[in-house]
């Protein structure tokens, strides 16, 4: 008899858990929004500077994982330490710069692992290299955009974007979601909830970018790319925890968990939106 009053209570205390989170997950919501208004829009080293610690917190919590989950044997210290500099290199230097930071990256990568064991070295290598195309090599090609003529709008509607697929799916999927999109890697993404984001989506960046002095047609190409690519980016990192076996990345954010948990839409939207402003730049 004494194990059904703990089995009952279990929700509660669940609840109660995330009701004395969410204050300090709308803390931390309002201070990283607040960071990223002012380097938007006032002091741009402010946002390239949050971009470099993201990167690098980003890509410690995808190195830790894999190390402690799947024993990868990633050299943790360079990985951190490239994954900081490269958006400095990107914004400051542009495209070459970029490409001379991941071929510098990759080789100090190598190189640091070649004075460890000589066991398991291709699966660190091949690790190192997919957590640097992951977070840091995606928030470089931000910094790209950034330093672009209509740099500051576009980061804008790619963050809107990502963000906006969040909120919108969320409020169709608890209204009528019935169909899961992924049942193994996302029970909770339904096909609904997809419909929901791609109606607001397309609303929110038709009227985003009429207000910007852009073409209304440019917020439904958009609108419909960055909601497949947040989708996508979300059932990534999904597929990622789920094959080695973790909830959240890491707990540095309080209320969030990593920050991975919450950069996973939003690495993809920027470096997918950073192609798309590219491309049609000639008509904006």
């Amino acid at each position: 008899m004494s194990s059904e009053p703990s089995q009952a209570s279990a929700p509660a205390q669940k609840q109660s858990k995330a009701g004395r989170n969410l204050p300090a997950a709308i803390g931390v919501g309002v201070v990283l929004g607040a960071v990223v208004v002012i380097g938007l829009f006032f002091q741009p080293w402010v946002l390239v500077v949050t971009a470099a610690f993201a990167a690098a917190l980003g890509n410690w919590e995808v190195v830790s994982s894999l190390n402690q989950k799947r024993g990868m044997g990633i050299p943790i210290y360079p990985a951190v330490a490239t994954a900081f500099a490269m958006p400095f290199f990107a914004y400051i230097g542009g495209g070459q710069w970029l490409i001379f930071a991941v071929v510098a990256s990759i080789l100090v990568l190598i190189g640091w692992r070649l004075f460890g064991t000589k066991d398991g070295m291709i699966m660190s290598v091949m690790g190192s290299v997919f957590a640097m195309g992951w977070v840091p090599f995606m928030l470089a090609l931000a910094m790209l955009l950034f330093r672009s003529e209509n740099g500051t709008a576009a980061i804008f509607l790619c963050i809107i974007m990502a963000i906006g697929n969040d909120t919108w799916g969320y409020v169709a999927g608890v209204l009528w979601g019935k169909h899961p999109m992924a049942p193994r890697i996302s029970p909770k993404k339904t096909w609904e909830g997809f419909a929901g984001s791609m109606v607001g989506s397309i609303i929110v960046a038709v009227v985003s970018c009429i207000l910007l002095g852009m073409p209304w047609w440019f917020g439904v190409i958009l609108a419909v790319t960055l909601v497949v690519t947040a989708t996508t980016g979300d059932l990534a990192e999904s597929m990622v925890k789920r094959e080695i076996g973790i909830k959240d990345m890491s707990h540095i954010l309080p209320g969030h968990g990593g920050v991975m948990d919450r950069l996973d839409s939003i690495v993809f939207c920027l470096a997918i939106g950073s192609v798309i402003f590219t491309i049609f730049a000639p008509v904006l």
